[in-house]
This record gives C-alpha cells, structure tokens and sequence, in this order.
C-alpha cells in the first residue's frame, strides 16, 4: 500500500509534543502551583460578577430571567437588563479564542471582534421582533443566503441534510447528526468571515462562502458517519474494524478503497449509503488541498479518536500519560482540521490550538460523565471515577482542568484581563450548566469526589459558581436553541403529516360519487371513469389546505366543510383528466396509474371531466350551515376561478416549441395552478367572512406559494423519480413544454422557487392568526419529492 502521507511524520511528532505538554500540567498538579494564582484571578472576577443588592434593588421591580432555551425571550431579556452587548462580547471573545486560534489583546482582533458583537446585537434584535425563534428555521436561512447571494449553496446545503436526516439509521439519532453538522459548518465559516475585510468584492464573498459550506459539510460528514457510528453498537467488532481499516487506508493513501464484503445484511444497506456520500466528500476535499496539511492532522484526530475508542474502562492499567496524550492530539487537532480543510494554518494558529484544545475537551468530558460512565466510555473522569480508590498514581482530572486553565491564562495569553474574564466565565458556566442539569445533590456528591484534594480554592470556587451571575454563552444558548428546534420541527412536521393523513382519509372516504339510484343506465362509464380518477391517490393537498383554513385559521366546524372539500377535489381531479388527454399534454399515466383516456377513450374522459366539474358545484350548493348571501358569493368567486384556470390551460398548451419569459411563465402559473391554492385558501375564508385585508394576504401568498410549487414540480419532472412521481419524468421536455426549468435553467429555477417562498412567507405576516400550518404547507411543497 502507497502511502501518501507518513504516520511516523505526521503523529509521533504531534505525540512527542503532546507528551511533553502532559508533563508540564503533571507537574502543576503535583506542586499545585496553579492554585494560589487561580486564587487572585478569581478575586478580580468576583469584583464583576457578585453583586450584593442594594435597598432600592429590592423595590424595584424586576423581569424574571427566561428560560435560556426561549432564544427569542431570553436574547430581549438580555437587552431589557443592559446585559446584551457584555453577553456577546465573551461570547463572541470565546470563538476567536477558541475556534480562530487568536489573542484577545490584539488590536485588530478586538475591532474584530466589536463590529461582529455590534452587528449580531442588531441581527438578534430584529429577529426577536416576530416572537418567535427563527434563527434555525428554513425562513431564516433563505433570507441570509440572499443577503450573501449563496441560495444555490444553501439549496444543496439543505438537500444534503435531508438526505442524511432520511437515512441516518435511527440509533445515531438524526437531529444530533444534522446539529453537529451545521455546527462544523459554521467553525468552517467563521474562519472564511474572519478574512473577509471593507475590501473584500461581493464576488469573492460568494465564492468563498460557497467553498466553504461545501467543505465544512464534507468534513463534518465524519462527525455522524465515523465517530458516531464507531462510538455506538450498530456495528460488530468485525465490521468495526473493517471499517476503521477502510478509513485509515483512505488517508493514507488518499484513495477511498471499495466498500468490500463483510456487512451483514441488516448494516449493508446503510453502509452503502454512508460510504457513497464519504468517498463524495472525501474526493471534494481533496481536490481542494494544496498541502497534506488536511490529511496530516485528519490522520491524528482518527488515530487518537482510535486510541481512545479501544481502551476498556475495566482495564485498571492504562498510565496517565496513556489517558491524557490522546485527547490532547484529538482536541486540538479537530480544531486544526476545520481551518485546514480550507487554508493554510500558521506557526502561532497550531501552538495556540495545540495548548487551548484539552481544556475544551476536559470541560466536555465533565459534562458528560454520566452519559460515558453509562456507555463504559473511557475518559480522564470516568476512569478515576471506576479506579481512584486501588490507583493512588492517578491524576485527578478535575484538578488538572484547572491546572490548564492557570498555565492558559498565565502563560499562553499572558495575564491578560480580557482573557481571564473570558476562560473563568466559560469555566464557572460550565459548572452551573451540569449543576442545573443534574441537581444540587448529584453536583455535591461530584464535587466531594473531585473537589476534596483542594479544599481552600473549592471552597473559593464554589462560592462563585454559587453567586456569581453573568456567566452565559451565545454558543450554549444557540446549541441548546438549535437541538430544541430541530426536536420541535421534527415533531411539528410528524403532527403535520399526521394531520394531513388523517384529512386526507376523511376526504377520501367520502370522495367516491355514489350512482343515481334512479338512473336509467346499466353501465354508467362517466361516473364510472370519475371514480377512477378520484380514486387513483394523489396528495388530496387543496382539500387539506382547506381543512387548516377553515378549521386552524377561522375555527370553523370540520363536518360543515366536507362539501366544500370535496368539491374542491373534483374541480382539481376534473383539470388533470384534461391536462392528461392526447389533445393536451397526452399523458399515458397519472398517480401511477392509465390515464382516463388510456383507461377508457378520449370521449369518456372528456365528458368524465365536464361532469366532474359539475359535480363540484352541486357539493358548494350542499354548504348548508352558511347564509345564502355566503354561498352565493362563494359559488361567483369559484365560477370565476374555473374559468380563469381554463385560460391558463389554453395559455399553456399555445406555449409548447415557445420559449416564454419569466413573467409569461409566471402568468401561466397563476392561472394554471396558482388559482387552485388561492381557491383553497380563499373558499373557506370567504365562509369565516374573512375581512379584505385577510383575504388579499391569502391571495398573495397563494400566487407565491403556487409559483413555488409549480417550480417544483418542473424541477421534480427534471430530475425527479420516476417511482416516487407515480408518472414518466423529462414528459415536458418530450413535448418541448415551457417551463421554469427549460426557460431558466435548473439553477435559475431554482433561485425563482426560493424567491417566490420567500415572497410567500412576507405576505403570511398580514394575517393576525396562528399561520404556523401554512408555513407547514410552504415548506412541504419545497421540500417533498413527489
């Protein structure tokens, strides 16, 4: 086997320098040295974050501090308590110190680090003024994408996280994954924002944001798909090991060897998978390296990742040195990695990286003790947890956290005050975090556990953890955010769906047309033929939007609505039957079934058609809980509809072998499907007796929301599947049909269907009700497959 990089190069030299770095913290632990400065560093923080009230504080009135998990709530409260632009600064203090390797005490680094706090106040302010939390949502990400001109990034960004989320075994826990992928992406970003300066062009912005999404996506594709699986127990040992092998080979050699044999038939299907979108990745970041400098330091966090991963917490041998070198190579060089993948790293970036890393990682590791402890995972404090009683030689890794944080402060950043502040309130917060999430008993109990070897300074420490306030972090604060949202959008979307399911069962139960019982013919073919088409599926989505309006939006009775549902589907069944004849777009098959005129002939579906239509204004006149005034301007507003969809078939059909503009296609839109979405919003509506303003709103997000569907559907006819579509894919490129895609182009489509989303979503905010389910709505036709 060729090697492309040499391990020999590439991790002893990092393990010698590693070692030497343990022995240093050794020796401040043994001598306890690190304690009396801690001491004085700790009474210069008090002077800021205890406060004893005063008189006049206990008179006045004061707003209760959110739940941190309410972003929208909590960053308001932040502002409301002149608290906001301190609570940034750390933060924001925090990412330079640790993500970009830089020195608070730097010049530039601080006027860096105030325009960005300046910028992300305003940012967060105006996202608190809609109460809601939206900095995760698909609206908000659009909006940004459009501000920095990357939607096409973010449109294959986005596609990239369904695909995982979708087939992601379920063990690995699909929102954890997406998390760690968007966090990865966003390490990778802020190295790509911090080049950027007053002369950086547009153009530049565009492309370098675009790579950089691109890269941080592959390389954060190990998190989920190497880490994560290797860590839990979908695999066997065997097929562990095989694929450790298949890794480590792939950065050595530069090649991503073959899946090979060896996967149960259980764990083939999503290997396959999981190895198709590496060898992808892998091949990507490779070709955009110009050093080894990538491989090099991937090699190093796999290998020690590895080291780690194989030990045994049973296995009461293992020195100090043995427990400490790996993550101190791990630690620090998963932050060397996401500024590799896409620049160069200088002298100072490696050694501030290669000394900050373990804190991070000790801090991480206190945190989750319990959740190692339960998994038999070795870390430096489950293990003196399982060995400290028989193994007198073991570190306390409690003590040397500290010990790191005094040798950070006091001889990498030199003292500096801003510094201090910085590490010591990420420390303390670190310890109200576990405190809260485990209660004041367990935290006692750990305490004494870890804590006892050093009374004077705990006794010091915990007086501030007990009294000391202003000690959050934004990235804490978005992480918890973005796991609550990605949970809440999950189970919304899943509630959605159901929702949907279950309208759309009501809708088809009583969907079938039942036969005149004095009719006069034996074999009825019309009616027989309109129930076939009613019965061929289908996404039933203008009775369902319907439903939401009138049931969610307008609190009308569901049973007083089956008419007006019904009748919708006819109308919609009754347009595709037309759409699908020989004079039309001459479709052999719909839903996955023979067209009407394949099924029977051209006449019959024609007439099937026109009594389908007819059948829908008899189910209007059926409103009979609604004043007559109502219906009648009910049943005027979806004559007028009917018609004008007529127009748009005829403006469609003298389209093809035609290019048409944009705003032909946009017209042609309308009327062809556009109307269909405005119907089902605008009928029930207009029996709530919505007032104009309201109905205006509807109209406009119809007319956007119908564009955005009918550019889908043109993307889906382009690339789509044949098996999920239910019909043949490229069929309006077979009959030279105008469409978003063959007039703009696919990457031009796509920037329309973002566009007319968000334009869609503008308008929702002139409705003054609950329009949670029409974004629902929105997103679903952006984001299904079919």
């Amino acid at each position: 086997m060729k090697e492309v990089i040499k391990t020999d190069e590439c991790y002893r030299q990092e393990e010698k320098e590693a070692r030497q770095y343990f022995q240093f913290l050794h020796t401040q632990v043994d001598n306890k040295s690190y304690i009396p400065k801690l001491v004085e560093d700790f009474q210069m923080w008090k002077i800021k974050h205890i406060h004893h009230p005063t008189f006049f504080a206990y008179l006045t009135p004061k707003r209760k501090k959110p739940n941190s998990k309410e972003i929208s709530h909590y960053i308001k409260w932040l502002n409301y308590t002149n608290k906001l632009e301190d609570y940034l600064d750390r933060s924001i203090s925090y990412l330079y110190l640790r993500d970009l390797g830089k020195t608070l005490d730097h010049p530039q680094t601080q006027s860096k680090i105030n325009q960005t706090v300046s910028s992300l106040k305003e940012r967060l302010l105006e996202s608190t003024k809609h109460e809601t939390d939206d900095l995760f949502s698909l609206e908000w990400l659009i909006q940004k994408a459009k501000e920095e001109n990357i939607v096409l990034t973010v449109d294959w960004l986005w596609d990239k996280l369904k695909m995982v989320s979708s087939n992601i075994p379920e063990e690995l826990d699909a929102v954890n994954a997406q998390r760690k992928l968007i966090k990865i992406i966003a390490g990778v970003l802020m190295h790509t924002f911090d080049e950027f300066d007053e002369n950086t062009s547009q153009t530049e912005r565009t492309e370098k944001l675009d790579l950089a999404i691109r890269l941080g996506y592959c390389y954060g594709l190990t998190y989920p798909f190497v880490d994560d699986l290797l860590d839990a127990n979908l695999l066997t040992e065997r097929e562990k090991e095989n694929y450790s092998r298949l890794i480590r080979d792939a950065l050595l050699t530069g090649t991503v060897p073959p899946l090979g044999n060896g996967w149960r038939k259980e764990t083939l299907p999503f290997m396959q998978f999981i190895h198709g979108e590496l060898k992808e990745a892998f091949e990507f970041i490779q070709s955009h390296q110009t050093t080894k400098k990538f491989f090099e330091q991937a090699f190093v966090f796999f290998h020690s990742q590895e080291l780690d991963r194989q030990k045994e917490l049973s296995n009461a041998a293992y020195t100090n040195e043995e427990l400490y070198v790996p993550i101190i190579l791990k630690s620090s060089s998963s932050r060397l990695v996401a500024r590799s993948v896409l620049q160069d790293t200088d002298e100072k970036f490696e050694k501030l990286t290669f000394l900050y890393g373990i804190y991070n990682q000790l801090a991480d590791d206190f945190a989750d003790m319990f959740d190692d402890l339960e998994m038999g995972s070795v870390t430096p404090y489950t293990y003196f947890m399982e060995h400290a009683g028989v193994r007198e030689d073991l570190i306390n890794p409690f003590e040397m956290y500290w010990a790191v944080i005094a040798n950070l402060i006091h001889h990498v950043y030199h003292s500096d005050d801003r510094t201090r502040e910085v590490i010591l309130n990420r420390a303390i917060n670190g310890l109200k975090r576990f405190k809260e999430k485990h209660g004041r008993q367990k935290y006692d109990e750990v305490m004494k556990r870890f804590a006892s070897g050093f009374p004077e300074f705990n006794e010091v420490l915990q007086k501030m953890v007990e009294k000391g306030d202003d000690v959050d972090f934004l990235d804490k604060l978005l992480r918890d955010g973005m796991v609550e949202h990605l949970k809440k959008q999950s189970e919304e979307k899943e509630a959605f769906k159901e929702t949907i399911e279950n309208v759309k069962k009501r809708v088809n139960d009583v969907l079938l047309i039942a036969a005149d019982e004095v009719s006069m013919f034996r074999n009825d073919l019309v009616l027989e033929a309109a129930n076939y088409s009613l019965s061929s599926g289908g996404k039933r989505l203008r009775p369902v939007i319907a439903w939401f309006v009138g049931v969610e939006l307008y609190g009308l009775k569901e049973d007083s609505l089956i008419p007006l549902l019904k009748s919708l589907e006819y109308m919609h069944t009754a347009s595709l039957v037309f759409d699908d004849l020989p004079s039309q777009d001459n479709a052999s098959y719909r839903r996955g079934r023979p067209t009407v005129h394949e099924m029977y002939n051209e006449a019959v579906a024609e007439l099937s058609g026109l009594f389908l239509t007819q059948k829908a204004m008899e189910q209007q006149t059926l409103l009979n809980e609604f004043d007559a005034k109502t219906i009648l301007q009910m049943v005027q507003y979806s004559s007028q509809v009917t018609a004008s969809m007529c127009k748009g078939q005829v403006m469609d059909l003298e389209s093809k072998g035609r290019r048409l503009s944009k705003e032909e296609l946009e017209m042609m839109c309308f009327y062809k499907t556009g109307l269909g979405f405005e119907a089902a919003l605008l009928m029930p509506a207009i029996l709530a007796k919505a007032d104009e303003s309201e109905r205006q709103a509807l109209k406009t997000f119809s007319r956007h929301a119908g564009i955005a569907f009918q550019i889908k559907d043109d993307l889906l006819d382009y690339d789509g599947e044949s098996t999920k579509l239910g019909k043949a894919i490229r069929i309006d490129h077979d009959n030279q049909s105008s469409t978003f895609v063959t007039a703009l182009g696919v990457d031009k489509a796509k920037e329309e269907l973002w566009e007319h989303y968000s334009l869609a979503l503008e308008a929702l905010k002139e409705i003054p009700h609950n329009v949670k389910f029409l974004k629902q709505m929105l997103n679903y036709i952006v984001n299904r497959d079919r």
